[in-house]
């Protein structure tokens, strides 16, 4: 089983890339954002839990998030492995995953983190906020506090996956093929 992290900013292109990736390497895409979305729709014991916080204005503990992510892995015991989207977001999530994961007889094979400057990243998202409608991506300041945020959010869980020579930085800037074969290179030598 070959299990990827994909990190990057809002914007550094991670959902189009998550995509390619998963139809070249039949990942199963596992964005913990549609996993708590889905299990609220359908009202399991988790979603419940999750949606008791949430409407509150708190944030969805670990274990919670942890137990969808262990159901998810339960429904598709027979994939290839997983793309990681959006999570881990903190070093306690990084260890209770990478727990859960050797009880499952598996780890993470890779980290990659897509880089692009901050500049590059306001050009892009104030684009994307005048095509697709989002409000977060329409405003300057929003979007730079959003870039401090992930950068403060993931800088703990890159550290953990360093210390364990997991982690890679990709350059995140250039044409979408180019980006792509060079997350691809990576992969490419984590699985021979």
């Amino acid at each position: 089983m070959f299990n990827l992290i994909l990190f990057g900013p809002p914007g550094s292109g991670k959902g189009t890339q998550s995509d390619k990736l998963v139809e070249k390497y039949g990942l199963k895409h596992l964005s913990t954002g549609n996993l708590l979305r889905q299990e609220i729709a359908d009202k399991t014991p988790l979603g419940l839990e999750a949606k008791s916080f949430i409407d509150k204005g708190q944030l969805v503990p670990d274990e919670v998030v942890i137990g969808m992510v262990d159901s998810f892995f339960e429904l598709h015991k027979d994939a290839k492995g997983f793309l990681f989207d959006g999570f881990p977001r903190t070093a306690a999530q990084a260890v209770a995953l990478d727990k859960l994961l050797d009880l499952k007889e598996t780890g993470i094979a890779a980290v990659l983190a897509l880089e692009v400057g901050e500049e590059e990243l306001v050009k892009r998202l104030l684009n994307r906020g005048i095509t697709s409608g989002r409000s977060d991506d329409t405003n300057e300041e929003v979007i730079r506090k959003r870039f401090a945020v992930y950068s403060t959010e993931t800088s703990a869980v890159a550290e953990h996956y360093k210390a364990a020579h997991k982690f890679k930085s990709i350059k995140g800037e250039g044409s979408v093929d180019a980006i792509f074969d060079s997350l691809c290179a990576a992969i490419d030598k984590k699985m021979n």
